[in-house]
């Protein structure tokens, strides 16, 4: 017993961590000094650190993209992205790193050459813009790192993590990427402790840059973990880990100690934005624990999520907002048969639409799904010339995991059902508020 506790302990020292800071941990200079006390404690350990964009740049640079066609004002919005950083850089007592200050300003240039570019598609150009925001905070958490006396290593995740040319949710090429981290990623451990790299960035292989879909800084985490073979990783909060709703919508709500795989990946595909919804699948294929932590209270234990199943859970809410329902039939009053739902769904998948609830009759089918971007209306007008259709727009989703009547009948108050099913434990609510009028 003692020699396997022993050798438990020398594979967890020996191992490599990875560690996740989103942008609220590093969105001003006192939380990044703050992230980096947290990872002080951890000097000794093989980190790798995945940061995501300061605060609120992803949606300023989302911005910039979408005011390209009106060059001056996108430049005016770019002004107030590189006068935050600067003022960070600033705060942080960086502002005689002449190197950092040259990387930043290539990179923001990249940016102004990439609003240049004439014909591009939108999605290649916002990912070639919306990117530049983790590679500048991955810049700057590691200048400040550096000027403590840290070993570390500044890595670029376009040059490990390969996709497809999906622009804005790339679908990674496994085989290319765990190639890359063995022989690229692994090494760099020989030399220092700490690696810093980006999240929800990868690149085709020709080199153009993508992104891994809205949030997905996590993701990048649990690739990182699989491809390196982690001990675990940790996602750093502003909450005490996994609570059973969301604190801003509810007043009890608890933290859940521990939970299943298969229970996380249920609570993030139906909305939890505790973790992204695709974080967990990496991770369960190699049984790596996933920590949910609070990087306001370092101390605290958080939320462990491994292969260990509970014997129960207390009720678990999730609402998801942007939801749209698709009635979809047939032009010829026809049955809804199986070639018609394979075509459907053929077109779901090209259009990268998440399906959250479906139903069907004899001549018609619905779906509830995710609201994001443009897909829903390139997907309904590719269908048109076979089926009519209707959407129905600023819907909710409301999950409710292990349910209890009472907790149900008051998720339905002021709302109109659109869409209801029971499967197991959970119930699913495709809901929109009850107009004033109605309420009268």
């Amino acid at each position: 017993m003692f020699y396997a506790i022993f050798g438990e302990i020398f594979r967890d020292m020996e191992n490599i961590k990875v560690f996740k800071f989103g942008g609220a941990s590093i969105k001003s200079a006192d939380n990044i000094n703050n992230v980096i006390s947290i990872l002080e404690k951890h000097r000794s350990k093989k980190l790798m650190i995945i940061v995501s964009a300061l605060g609120k740049t992803t949606n300023q640079l989302e911005q910039v993209v979408n005011l390209r066609s009106e060059r001056n004002k996108a430049i005016e919005k770019l002004e107030i992205v590189k006068k935050n950083h600067l003022e960070i850089i600033s705060a942080l007592k960086l502002g005689k790193d002449a190197n950092l200050l040259t990387e930043l300003n290539d990179l923001l240039v990249e940016i102004e050459w990439a609003l240049d570019e004439e014909g591009a598609e939108y999605d290649y150009i916002y990912d070639q813009i919306v990117s530049v925001g983790e590679l500048l905070s991955s810049k700057i958490l590691t200048a400040k790192i550096k000027q403590l006396g840290i070993d570390i290593q500044w890595l670029d995740a376009r040059g490990i993590i390969i996709t497809d040319d999906i622009y804005r949710e790339g679908w990674v090429d496994w085989d290319r990427t765990i190639a890359n981290m063995q022989n690229k990623v692994k090494p760099l451990f020989k030399d220092v402790q700490f690696v810093v790299s980006q999240g929800f960035i990868g690149s085709t292989t020709e080199n153009n840059t993508t992104t891994l879909g809205r949030e997905g800084s996590d993701y990048s985490a649990a690739i990182f973990s699989y491809g390196l073979d982690a001990s675990n990783m940790t996602i750093w909060k502003d909450v005490p880990g996994v609570l059973t709703g969301d604190p801003r919508l509810f007043k009890n709500v608890t933290k859940l100690d521990s939970l299943s795989y298969r229970e996380a990946i249920e609570m993030t595909y139906y909305g939890a934005k505790v973790i992204h919804p695709k974080t967990i699948k990496p991770l369960q294929n190699k049984n790596i624990p996933l920590y949910v932590k609070s990087f306001v209270d370092p101390s605290g234990e958080g939320t462990i999520v491994s292969d260990e199943v509970l014997d129960s859970y207390p009720p678990i809410i999730t609402i998801e907002d942007n939801q749209a329902i698709i009635n979809i039939s047939t032009r010829d009053f026809s049955f809804v048969a199986e070639h018609h739902l394979s075509y459907l769904f053929q077109e779901i998948a090209k259009h990268r639409i998440q399906v959250n609830m479906m139903q069907n009759s004899a001549i018609s089918f619905s779906v509830c799904v995710n609201d994001i971007d443009d897909r829903v209306e390139k997907f309904n007008d590719q269908i048109q010339e076979s089926f009519k259709t209707k959407v129905e727009r600023n819907l909710e989703l409301i999950n409710i995991r292990h349910y209890q009547k009472d907790i149900v009948e008051r998720m339905k108050t002021g709302k109109i059902i659109r869409l209801e099913e029971r499967k197991g434990d959970m119930i699913q609510l495709v809901v929109k508020d009850v107009p004033k009028i109605e309420r009268l």
